[in-house]
């Protein structure tokens, strides 16, 4: 029987994507940014189709079916509701977006066919949607170790939908409850975002790191979790919220917030995006991440008694709060508790091919591994090296390189670690990472600053030895996707490059099945110094997205603080 081949696109508002699923087997997937170098890439996933389908072995001719990852028609019912909502506040902007919705939007069939056509010569009959929170939930569901769960989606808003409590079983998938625009956790969040002067859609992860900086203990937190309870959002038992629509403005306006009204709530303006942070700016961080907390946990604990499933997944933007998601897992009632790889927009890709798939079996029982991009051979990469007329040297025996690595890093260098396929998702996860000793104290000063060219307040990951992380830190359970944060225990070793202010940090666990040649660096590490964990952070300086090519890693490379460049087993030095 001739498999089903199903190719996934996420695309037109933020980190578009595709994906090649065969049978419900995920093929291969990339983030468009990853190929064009530019970060949070909107348009059509030109380049990352052409891969999936490369990669695959499958022409065009040979895929069943092309699905998007929303339902274009009821985002545009949204948007004209919205409009009349709130009429005549936001026409200016309604108006200049009317033009590229009838262009290419409303009829997005024909301008997916248009774009196909256009990259592969080839018309496709048609084209398949998936209403947008059933695409996060399918990626979830059909890459956890479940069989059964109920599935948290939180994120900004799909189609209309901000929030809903999906059960899952036998291999299917269905709705039970949604919250709909404009009461949105997600956008809530974002408010916060663009009132403390960093990125909406971007720079959410920020103000979670900022939060651990704020004094539970001062008056002007407490004071800003008021106003917030009381001004901003009511929230109700079940974790459902409405928001005063009066203090937003992001239903029509181009803006989140009216910013002179949050001026008077908090007694200072919003911060331009250079200006210094402040404690009034650590204080507001800390109430909305508690708050947003809060919710999460009412609106899990909710999810679990009105479907009466144990064990949960949590996707969607707000997926990505890793604070949030190890309070869940913390929180043992709630059972175990599953964050897929990428749970944000890109990750759409994956999960509508998957809802759009046919399965040998009722669910995959396999574990789905992240590592879904491209990779270069030996061949591919010495190429690129010497293109470039860069100085290296080449290892052929693992081992060997495993040794001369991890003595280099306990010196006190800083290695970019370049192997096998790219990771999907935002996090690195020992295949495009930047690595470092976790002990040394000088150690996230100096990536911050002469690497990555970050703010300092930022807080570095762990990748820890699957079988040591409980002795290290306050958890039971596995974390090979980064997804949560979790309490250092810190009468077993110290750790200072890797935590954070509050005595956090956000882990990865890895085994040999997972990562063998991470877990050989790992392993080899630990022989060395005692120590199971080294620093991982993604490859890449800020602004720019997570190197994908030997090219773009030699770039990156070159141009910051990194001593060492391990591509395969071809270590690079600086001349």
């Amino acid at each position: 029987m001739k498999a089903m081949v199903v190719l996934g696109i996420s695309a037109y508002y933020h980190d578009s994507a595709a994906a090649l699923v065969k049978d419900g087997v995920i093929i291969a997937a990339a983030a468009e940014e990853r190929f064009n170098r530019v970060k949070h890439f909107k348009g059509f996933p030109t380049l990352a189709c052409q891969f999936c389908l490369s990669y695959a072995s499958v022409n065009i001719e040979d895929v069943d079916k092309i699905v998007f990852y929303e339902k274009p028609f009821l985002k545009f019912e949204r948007i004209i509701k919205t409009q009349i909502n709130y009429s005549p506040y936001g026409l200016n902007t309604f108006l200049s977006a009317i033009p590229i919705w009838l262009k290419e939007r409303l009829n997005m069939r024909e301008t997916i066919k248009k774009e196909i056509t256009q990259i592969f010569n080839y018309t496709p009959d048609d084209i398949y949607f998936c209403k947008h929170h059933l695409s996060h939930a399918a990626l979830a569901y059909y890459t956890s170790p479940f069989e059964s769960c109920s599935i948290l989606v939180v994120d900004a808003v799909g189609e209309n939908a901000t929030t809903s409590i999906i059960k899952a079983s036998e291999g299917r998938i269905k709705a039970i409850k949604h919250q709909q625009f404009p009461h949105s956790l997600g956008l809530l969040y974002s408010s916060f975002t663009y009132y403390l002067g960093f990125q909406v859609n971007s720079d959410e992860y920020k103000v979670m790191g900022l939060a651990p900086y704020g004094k539970r203990d001062s008056d002007e937190y407490k004071q800003y979790k008021e106003t917030i309870l009381s001004k901003l959002v009511k929230i109700n038992n079940d974790g459902s919220i409405r928001l005063n629509d009066e203090l937003f403005t992001f239903m029509y306006g181009e803006r989140m917030v009216d910013d002179k009204k949050w001026a008077m709530l908090f007694g200072f303006p919003k911060r331009e995006s250079q200006a210094p942070i402040t404690d009034h700016h650590q204080n507001l961080a800390l109430a909305i991440q508690d708050i947003t907390e809060d919710i999460i946990l009412k609106m899990a604990d909710y999810a679990r008694h009105t479907i009466g499933l144990n064990n949960l997944c949590v996707v969607g933007g707000c997926g990505l709060n890793c604070s949030a998601v190890g309070k869940l897992i913390e929180n043992s009632q709630l059972g175990s508790v599953y964050v897929p790889f990428a749970p944000g927009d890109d990750g759409g890709a994956i999960g509508c091919a998957l809802y759009m798939s046919t399965f040998n079996e009722e669910k995959h029982p396999v574990l789905h591994y992240p590592y879904l991009g491209p990779s270069f051979n030996d061949l591919e990469v010495k190429m690129a090296l010497e293109s470039e007329n860069a100085k290296y040297e080449y290892v052929s025996d693992s081992e060997t390189l495993y040794k001369v690595i991890s003595l280099e890093i306990g010196r006190g260098k800083i290695v970019g670690w370049f192997q096998g396929r790219m990771e999907f998702g935002p996090r690195a996860l020992g295949n495009r990472s930047i690595l470092a000793d976790p002990r040394n104290t000088q150690m996230k000063d100096k990536i911050n600053s002469n690497v990555k060219f970050r703010e300092s307040f930022r807080p570095f990951a762990p990748s820890v030895l699957e079988e040591f992380a409980n002795t290290i830190f306050d958890t039971r359970e596995k974390s090979p996707y980064m997804a949560a944060t979790f309490k250092l225990k810190h009468d077993i070793v110290d750790l200072p490059a890797i935590t954070h202010v509050n005595k956090t940090a956000r882990i990865q666990t890895v085994s040999f099945d997972f990562n063998e040649k991470f877990y050989g660096l790992l392993s080899t590490f630990y022989k060395q110094t005692g120590c199971p964990v080294l620093l991982n952070t993604s490859f890449n300086v800020m602004g720019e997205p997570i190197v994908c090519t030997p090219a773009d890693a030699l770039k990156t490379f070159m141009n910051s603080g990194i001593d060492l460049l391990v591509i395969n087993n071809f270590i690079v030095k600086k001349q």
